[in-house]
Order: structure tokens, then C-alpha cells, then sequence
């Protein structure tokens, strides 16, 4: 990126040390009869780029609701940077910013405005505007209205007015969504530029690419639980299949056939090819995590 993220500090109120600027333990939260989370344990550590997945109803979104404080938990305990959540979420709130999945823009306002606002609300420098505007690549439409504005612009704003005051964690809800591949490449490198700066990010997508790019460590949530938390590289390691694609000519027709490297009835089977068939080319498998994402959940993420 061009632009530098070098920002001036925002006074911290002293808090306990901790290791992890997350920590969950036990969190229960129930509707009435139904628990949408059930026993969640959870640990980001600081600068960690953190990706939070889940089918439908999994519990994300009520877990992040628990973070920044607009829901109170029915058990358990939840620690961000040292403060309890949230007997203590007036020291935190200062901490983070938050990108929703729904905006909540003033449509007869220009961006440049919009920013505006919520600098004079929450006490950030006006200076920081044209930064965050020139970090989402808007400078050149800031005094536009946002009514005007494309969907992915407006995301976009979006992302620069919770960045504006230079948070030290972050929570996104698919912020790559309605973002064509320029911006998509943009807030991924804005992100793994943050948490290099130390910034914790913790974010849900859909987008499996993404977890792969970028996410240091992954957790996978489905009915209220954790079902497993590791490194994109873990998982590969743990959950590619040992399978190659032989593709080959018969009787003029072109044929591909999945064979099991694991089983010794595979691995003779594949022998039997390349000594037997014509024009025998082999492919690995390329990993995909969608599949395991539904091998964990049992459900596809759509």
C-alpha cells in the first residue's frame, strides 16, 4: 500500500497484562429456550488475524455481539484486553472498531461528512479522515454523497470510519462483501498491514479464498460449539486428501479417474494406468477448505 499506517496513538486506560487480548471461557448465550452459543472456549492473541466460520445460526454473530457489548452473556466469562465483559465494556469500547454487515450511512451526506460526524462524536482527530479516505482508496469521491455512492463504496466507508480512530482490535463481518478484486486485494492488505502494526482482527467470511490469504488461525463454529481451531496450514496438513486425478486417452474419448494414493489397491491401481493407458497425465487434488468445512459441520457454506 502507498499510504502509511502510522497514526498518532489514542490514550489507553490502564489495564491488567494479559496475554491474549481475547478470551472466552464457557460462554453460554440463550434466546429463551434456544442456545445459540453452547460452551464456547476461545483465544485470539494480539496482532493475530483471526477468521471466525460458521454455517447459518452457527453462533458468530452472537459471539461477536458479546465482544463489543450489545449482548450480555447467559454463562461464562469474556475478557477483551484485560477488562470483563461487560461489567467493564466502557474501557473497552475505546479499544475497538466494528464493521457490520449492514450500513447505517447518512445518504445526504458526503463521505467526507459521514466521517466527519463520527470524528466529532467519538473524539477522533479531523486529520485522521483524509487518511482513512485515502487508505480505501475514496479521496477522490469524499465530498460525493453517499447515495450516489456503489455498494462497494459504500463498504468501503464503512471499513474507513471503523479504522478512522485507530483501533487496536478490529471485528469484521464479511468485509469483502459486494467489493470487486481490486478492493477485495485492497482491505486484505489493509488488514494483514493492521495486525503487522499489532492490530487483533476478528473476522467472519464466506470466503474460503480469504481464510487461506490471510487468516493466521482459523475457528470453526456450527450448532454453538467450537468443533476445531488451527492454522490455514494446519488443516491442510490435517485434511488434504491423498488423492491424485489421472487423465487419460480411451479409444479417442478422454477419461479422469480419482485414484486413493492412500490405499495400496490405489496406488497399484495408478501403476496400472501409466503402464497401460495412453496419454496418461496425473494431477494432485488442490486442497479445498470448503470441503472441509463441510466434512467438520456437515453443512456447505453458502
Amino acid at each position: 500500500m502507498s499510504q502509511t499506517m502510522d497514526l498518532p496513538e489514542v490514550a489507553e486506560t490502564t489495564r491488567s497484562a494479559t496475554r491474549d487480548v481475547i478470551r472466552i471461557r464457557n460462554l453460554v448465550v440463550r434466546y429463551g429456550n434456544f442456545t445459540a452459543v453452547n460452551g464456547l472456549n476461545l483465544d485470539v492473541h494480539p496482532g493475530e488475524l483471526f477468521g471466525f466460520l460458521g454455517p447459518n445460526g452457527a453462533g458468530k454473530t452472537t459471539t461477536i455481539r458479546v465482544l463489543i457489548g450489545s449482548r450480555t452473556p447467559t454463562a461464562g466469562s469474556v475478557d477483551v484486553a484485560g477488562f470483563r465483559l461487560p461489567r467493564q465494556l466502557a474501557h473497552v469500547k475505546p479499544l475497538f472498531g466494528y464493521v457490520p454487515d449492514t450500513e447505517n450511512h447518512i445518504e445526504e451526506f458526503t463521505g467526507r461528512e459521514n466521517l466527519r460526524v463520527f470524528a466529532k462524536l467519538y473524539g477522533v482527530p479531523l486529520s485522521n479522515i483524509d487518511w482513512a479516505l485515502q487508505q480505501l482508496e475514496l479521496d477522490e469521491a469524499a465530498d460525493n454523497l453517499v447515495k450516489d455512492y456503489s455498494k462497494g463504496m459504500r463498504r468501503k466507508l464503512l471499513f474507513a470510519r471503523e479504522i478512522m480512530h485507530r483501533p487496536k482490535i478490529l471485528y469484521l463481518d464479511e468485509p469483502t462483501a459486494n467489493l470487486d478484486a481490486h478492493s477485495t486485494q485492497l482491505v486484505r492488505d489493509i488488514l494483514q498491514q493492521l495486525t503487522a502494526d499489532g492490530v487483533t482482527v476478528f473476522l467472519t467470511t464466506h470466503d474460503m479464498e480469504e481464510v487461506e490469504q490471510i487468516c493466521d488461525r482459523v475457528a470453526i463454529l456450527a450448532r454453538g460449539e467450537l468443533l476445531a481451531c488451527d492454522t490455514p496450514s494446519n488443516f491442510i496438513t490435517q485434511h488434504s486428501e491423498q488423492k491424485v486425478a489421472a487423465h487419460f486417452d480411451r479409444d479417442g474419448v478422454l477419461v479422469r479417474e480419482l485414484v486413493d494414493m492412500e490405499d495400496a489397491a490405489g496406488r497399484a491401481r495408478l501403476a496400472d494406468i501409466v503402464q497401460h493407458e495412453r496419454g496418461v497425465r496425473v494431477h494432485s487434488q488442490e486442497f479445498d477448505f470448503g470441503k472441509v468445512f463441510l466434512k467438520l459441520t456437515g453443512q456447505a457454506y453458502t
